[in-house]
């Protein structure tokens, strides 16, 4: 579903083109949720921009459904991929309801006119993040964790088979965190969709994804968490006389 070989990303200036990682080769199906992970710097947001076409790849390739995301048409990468980013929302002033029927966009008229079928997607999206009792509310009115389950909310109704998250349980608590990151995988198994996102939740996303892509300088790995854990990946994330991992329990320990 969603496929990326050899992958280079970084920026390109007038005067020079800055390279943040390279070599960045994964896939991930139909139902599976997966997570970027590694260190401040790393470029976990900058391969998300450039899964999602804000910015440019600098090399190797990068298919969705087996074409090259350059070939897609704008309306028609909208049906494909939906993407939630970090940056503030604009539209805070729009009711929950609102802001989620921006996601079905892509599907409606010239005038905008949100047709039955497109009123049924909202709600099942609604319904599916448990946002009922706060459709009519304010988006300034609702709290981090209750606007980031919006923002959800909007990538669901836009119905594509690719949702890209960057850093979704950012400034939440432990429950709301894990509440978001279930209802993540409960998605892309239950609806068939491929979820993939950037978070510093490692020993959450060891948890509960079906695979990880850890980037680091100079090399990335790929795989199940399982064979990241067997193979030893999980150890080179964090100097060790700082923070080691524990393999027996699948999470990282600081060094006493």
């Amino acid at each position: 579903m969603l496929t990326s070989r050899d992958l280079e990303v970084g920026y390109r200036t007038q005067r020079e083109t800055i390279s943040v990682s390279r070599h960045i080769s994964f896939d991930l199906s139909e139902g599976e949720m997966g997570a970027i992970v590694g260190i401040n710097g790393v470029g976990k947001s900058t391969l998300l921009r450039t899964l999602a076409r804000v910015q440019q790849e600098l090399s190797g390739s990068i298919e969705v459904e087996g074409t090259p995301i350059d070939r897609f048409r704008q309306k028609d990468w909208a049906t494909k991929v939906s993407v939630v980013l970090t940056e503030p929302l604009a539209a805070k002033n729009l009711s929950v309801e609102q802001l989620i029927g921006l996601g079905r966009h892509p599907y409606t008229n010239w005038i905008g006119m949100l047709s039955r079928a497109d009123m049924m997607k909202i709600q099942e999206a609604i319904e599916l993040m448990e946002l009922e009792n706060l459709k009519s509310k304010k988006c300034h009115e609702l709290s981090d964790g209750q606007l980031q389950k919006v923002l959800i909310a909007r990538a669901l109704a836009q119905d594509t088979p690719v949702i890209l998250l960057d850093e979704p349980t950012t400034h939440l608590d432990l429950y709301h965190k894990v509440q978001i990151l279930k209802m993540l995988q409960e998605i892309a198994h239950s609806k068939k969709k491929t979820v993939l996102y950037t978070t510093h939740e490692i020993d959450l996303a060891i948890q509960l994804c079906d695979k990880i892509l850890i980037m680091e300088k100079g090399q990335n790995s790929f795989g199940s968490p399982e064979a990241l854990i067997r193979s030893n990946h999980f150890d080179r994330i964090f100097p060790p006389d700082t923070i080691r991992f524990d393999p027996k329990t699948a999470s990282f320990k600081i060094y006493k």
